[in-house]
């Protein structure tokens, strides 16, 4: 069972990266593109030399998009399809399709939009070369914490539910993961190198189109993984008189 779930959910994680890639055709790529050519504008007033492009844009836009969004949708996918598998009918009598909705929004606030609030997502043109690294590592921090807060609130929950009731201890579990990831934003290091030219609406643009992006993403996810699996839920509750009379 888990193992067909896990290849369900690599079909489906494929599928929502194909919509999260038409998504970025329309609305990122040409954010991207201005952002490239206001860098190049600046090393032209600058006086420098325009920089060697290693892979072209035309690749970079298409199929070298198309193939990264592909992979890390495909691993998204399996990795929420064993989420599922652990969590359906642990939360209740909502069913797969509630089961796998609820999952998608947990996973967009918890990996992406606590994440992007502290370190907020920048066109690939800004930002220091030198200093990529530390960046990458801080973000993957923040997502870390996010995570443990996450998991260490859904246990607080757990038990507190007797004592408490499910109302009162879904509060407690919301107020311990937005204690611990406010935590986390006052007391990891802050980056901002975003040249002060850059026009902010620009930026503005490509974060709400880098949220928006992953709100396609997940919510493909979730509503095509979830009525999935409730279609193969009620198949099998067909089936199952059927061999009860054999």
């Amino acid at each position: 069972m888990v193992r067909t779930l896990l290849v369900r959910g690599m079909l489906v994680g494929l599928l929502a990266g194909l919509v999260a890639f038409v998504y970025a055709r329309i609305f990122a790529e040409p954010l991207i593109d201005q952002a490239i050519a206001f860098e190049d504008h600046m090393r032209q007033l600058a006086g420098d030399p325009p920089e060697p492009e290693l892979v072209s844009r035309a690749v970079q836009s298409t199929f070298g998009l198309l193939t990264g969004i592909a992979v890390y949708s495909t691993a998204l996918g399996g990795i929420f399809s064993l989420v599922f598998a652990f969590a359906q009918g642990r939360l209740g009598r909502i069913g797969p399709r509630g089961t796998a909705a609820i999952l998608a929004a947990a996973a967009f606030v918890v990996l992406f939009l606590v994440p992007q609030i502290k370190y907020p997502a920048n066109p690939p043109s800004i930002g220091d070369p030198e200093t990529i690294r530390s960046r990458t590592a801080l973000y993957f921090g923040m997502i870390v914490w996010s995570i443990a807060a996450a998991v260490a609130a859904l246990q607080l929950g757990r038990r507190l539910l007797h004592r408490l009731g499910l109302w009162n201890a879904s509060v407690c579990e919301g107020a311990l993961y937005i204690a611990a990831v406010t935590l986390a934003i006052f007391v990891l290091p802050a980056v901002n190198e975003v040249p002060k030219d850059f026009p902010a609406t620009l930026l503005w643009q490509f974060r709400m189109a880098s949220l928006g992006g992953h709100v396609i993403l997940l919510a493909t996810l979730g509503l095509v993984f979830g009525a999935w699996a409730e279609h193969q839920t009620v198949g099998v509750r067909r089936l199952a008189p059927y061999h009860a009379r054999r």
